[in-house]
């Protein structure tokens, strides 16, 4: 399917890796020139030379915690004029409720709930004189049935979804969409460090952490990156342009809902 956006320009966020460098490629693939922002730069490199090599596309690249107010400005210097928007941060550690201080909850605010609201007032404003934008913001399953052990992820998360519903509703008519994606488990570093974890609080082989896993996913198997990606490229394409403000989510239907 031709997406309609070849020419386009994209800041995608967290995007040397995992789910951001989905997205990325499925944008890349369907003709779209990038800003890709991670923290570190090697990796991030390496994967804009992949792209610009495989898709003859455009690639900017800012190496920067985004999260902070100077790595904010620094990307949002090179991201001007761009008509879509990939918000993506890693979840902050598991715990327990009775672990977590004021400032673990700032920290955990700072990265999965402002940073993404900031970047949507920054760039938003040109797209509504354009007509024309999309932002999608990668959050989790979590926002639909909380996971006990992410609860600084649960509240972050969630006060983000909060947010894009009222805003989504307030910009569509301007061409606007905003929609979220909740990931399941997939096969990035964030389930090898959720693997990890048990690994070590149950005394099991990594094999077995994940086996047992995906045997919780109607799927049976982990997600991945290119197919989290793909339904990213979707939301931002042409075709999307009546969906506003949902929560889609993708995860092999672990999510035991029916609404």
């Amino acid at each position: 399917m031709d997406l309609g956006i070849r020419g386009k320009r994209a800041l995608v966020c967290a995007s040397s890796k995992g789910l951001g460098r989905g997205c990325a490629e499925a944008l890349a693939e369907a003709g779209v020139d990038l800003v890709l922002n991670a923290r570190g730069s090697e990796a991030l490199e390496a994967a804009a030379a992949d792209i610009r090599a495989k898709w003859q596309v455009g690639v900017v690249t800012v190496a920067a915690d985004i999260t902070t107010d100077e790595g904010r400005a620094r990307v949002l210097d090179a991201a001007q004029g761009v008509d879509i928007l990939v918000t993506n941060a890693g979840g902050p550690p598991p715990g327990m409720w009775h672990d977590w201080s004021r400032d673990d909850f700032i920290k955990a605010l700072d990265a999965n709930m402002l940073t993404p609201i900031a970047l949507m007032q920054a760039l938003m404003p040109a797209m509504m004189e354009r007509g024309w934008g999309r932002v999608v913001n990668i959050t989790s399953q979590s926002v639909k049935a909380p996971i006990g052990q992410l609860g600084l992820s649960n509240t972050a998360r969630t006060g983000l979804t909060g947010f894009v519903a009222g805003t989504a509703r307030q910009v569509a008519e301007k061409g606007i969409t905003i929609n979220n994606l909740l990931p399941g488990i997939h096969d990035t570093d964030r389930a090898v460090s959720l693997d990890s974890g048990v690994v070590k609080a149950e005394g099991i082989s990594m094999e077995e952490a994940r086996k047992r896993r995906a045997a919780g996913i109607p799927a049976r198997r982990y997600g991945t990156a290119a197919e989290f990606g793909a339904a990213c490229a979707f939301l931002c394409s042409m075709h999307a342009g009546f969906i506003v403000g949902q929560n889609i989510l993708l995860d092999g239907g672990a999510t035991n809902a029916t609404i």
